[in-house]
């Protein structure tokens, strides 16, 4: 691993983890009255479109950095489609 794909790894683990508070907030609280559904889910696309871009360049930061943060933002997703019922 060369110093261009550990710099790689530390941006997307700094943008991975950006939303990770975001979650236990909502988890703990059950609220997502101000969360915006269409911010996250065009954030989420893009993303999934990072994914690909990702794998056709066989870029193993970009992958998987952002294959976690696919991960974590469907997650919050979920949340505020389901708490938003509640």
């Amino acid at each position: 691993m060369n110093i261009i794909d550990i710099l790689g790894f530390i941006a997307g683990v700094c943008v991975t983890i950006s939303v990770v508070p975001q979650i236990v907030k909502v988890w703990k609280t059950k609220k997502v009255k101000d969360i915006s559904l269409l911010t996250f889910s065009i954030l989420t696309f893009g993303i999934a479109l990072w994914v690909v871009y990702g794998i056709l360049k066989s870029d193993l930061p970009i992958i998987i950095t952002n294959a976690i943060s696919l991960f974590l933002n469907s997650i919050m997703i979920y949340f505020i489609i389901y708490y938003e019922k509640e």
